[in-house]
């Protein structure tokens, strides 16, 4: 019983329609430009992938590659579906169910896309996908050494094939996803709906919910003393003025000196545009600088920074950056930690509640005002579910026993900011249930959105295979398709 709940859960997967997800680098799977005309049999295109000498050179016409399907303008090899393969096992994916006709049917998804987005004019420009290639061949080159040992790690002869390659590859994944998130972008789902999905669902095979918490935390975030802040102030002018009067490198500076754990090893490297999820004063210094300028120093929540601007491509910015933080010194990290000692034993004592606490002590404004309580940062409910907790949150609660409050904990900023003091608190506890429809409402409206944005991509699917040129080869027709692929 419990694995037919389960299954309610697993709508976007479909017997042979499987998510590959966006292969880096996959093999690498290619878009062909040259495209059969829709009266030219596959046997006559799969004939231009083929050699022919006479007999006299003992030489032979040979078959270099078969043609797998044709979707609109898009030819698929059968040398595509074993890269896709081969580049899904090298990044450690389990293939173990996934079979040639489940990645011949996906990449025919991915090309119907593709050829269906340039119709509609949803398009992908040139120096976006350049842009995409760029980071890519700079990531690569980031961990294997330099660009020929890239070269040589996957087999090509040059960087200008290497990039033309990636570029269709790109080209295509974007086009692809843009016309997905175009057919759903408009779906909503009303409560009403919501509540007919839930009805619909069999009593015995309803989703069951894990075991999960409400917690609530108060934060102290120790500030560092004015001299500090100068101090590194005074560092990063001096690097400023080493890498704009002696053309010391900014790359081996940030390798050197800076405390972003993101990009200290790409030497400050990030691309960004202005929709970037980064600071916005960030950002604002970054888009006010001009190409090969380095800012003044700045501040911001994560400490202070400068930022040299190596290229800018229309709303794109290839950036380089160096973090310092001011050094917090251990009195005034102690300080932080008894004032929060004191604020726990008070709660204890009942000379006030955890919430109010959060309230008037609390130095955490996205907490402080619901007391406290944390936000899931997955769906922004207030509920953790226990197997899906970050694993450094599970470690600070799991011994919490009803109305206990742990010392004081002290956390590094992950993201690079300053470390903080914090008390925690298990507010409510829900253990693992099937569904139920008013305590579990947003969980079910998830999965009744899922569930409309998945028909929606079928019914999308079904009517522009009708309308869309496709040949499959003869010996994939005996294929067990999600989509009607093969027509009659």
């Amino acid at each position: 019983m419990k694995q037919s709940r389960i299954k309610i859960l697993k709508f976007s997967i479909t017997k042979n329609s499987i998510y590959l997800g966006a292969l880096l680098l996959s093999g690498l799977v290619t878009a062909q430009d040259s495209i059969p005309d829709e009266t030219q049999s596959m046997e006559a295109v799969a004939e231009e992938n083929t050699v022919e000498k006479d007999s006299t050179n003992n030489f032979k016409r040979i078959k270099l590659d078969g043609i797998a399907a044709v979707v609109g303008d898009y030819v698929i090899l059968d040398s595509d579906i074993e890269k896709t393969l081969i580049d899904l096992k090298s990044q450690g994916a389990s293939t173990e169910d996934i079979t040639h006709c489940g990645l011949l049917g996906k990449l025919m998804e991915d090309r119907l896309y593709a050829n269906q987005a340039v119709q509609d004019s949803i398009l992908v420009s040139d120096d976006e996908v350049n842009a995409t290639g760029d980071r890519q061949l700079q990531s690569l080159v980031q961990q294997i050494g330099s660009m020929d040992k890239v070269l040589k790690y996957y087999k090509k002869t040059d960087e200008a094939s290497f990039r033309e390659e990636l570029y269709k590859i790109n080209k295509l994944r974007m086009l692809s996803e843009r016309m997905q998130q175009d057919i759903i972008k408009d779906i909503e789902i009303t409560p009403e709906e919501v509540r007919q999905f839930f009805n619909k669902i069999p009593e015995d095979e309803r989703p069951v919910f894990g075991a999960e918490l409400e917690i609530a935390q108060i934060t102290k975030e120790p500030e560092p003393s004015e001299e500090e802040k100068q101090k590194v102030v005074d560092k990063l002018n001096q690097i400023k003025a080493d890498v704009e009067d002696n053309d010391a490198s900014f790359s081996v500076k940030a390798i050197l000196y800076s405390q972003d754990p993101g990009s200290k090893s790409k030497g400050g490297f990030y691309s960004i545009t202005k929709d970037t999820g980064f600071d916005k004063k960030f950002k604002d210094v970054a888009f006010s600088l001009k190409e090969g300028e380095v800012s003044e120093p700045f501040e911001t929540i994560f400490g202070y920074h400068i930022i040299y601007i190596e290229k800018i491509r229309g709303q794109e910015l290839d950036l380089r950056h160096i973090l310092i933080q001011p050094e917090i010194s251990q009195d005034v990290l102690d300080e932080a930690k008894a004032e929060l000692d004191t604020i726990r034993k008070k709660i204890m004592n009942g000379e006030f509640t955890f919430a109010e606490a959060a309230l008037n002590f609390s130095d955490e404004k996205e907490t402080k005002f619901d007391g406290g309580l944390l936000r899931n940062p997955v769906n922004f409910d207030s509920k953790f579910e226990l197997t899906k907790m970050d694993p450094t949150l599970y470690n600070q609660v799991q011994n919490l026993k009803d109305n206990e409050i742990t010392y004081p904990v002290l956390e590094e900023d992950p993201r690079g900011g300053a470390p903080k003091y914090k008390i925690l608190k298990i507010t409510n506890r829900f253990d693992e249930h099937v569904a139920d429809f008013s305590k579990d409402y947003t969980k079910i409206q998830e999965l009744a959105l899922t569930e409309k944005k998945y028909n929606a991509i079928k019914k999308w699917m079904d009517e522009h295979i009708k309308d869309t040129y496709i040949s499959v080869n003869d010996e994939n027709k005996d294929c067990d398709f999600a989509n009607n692929w093969v027509k009659e």
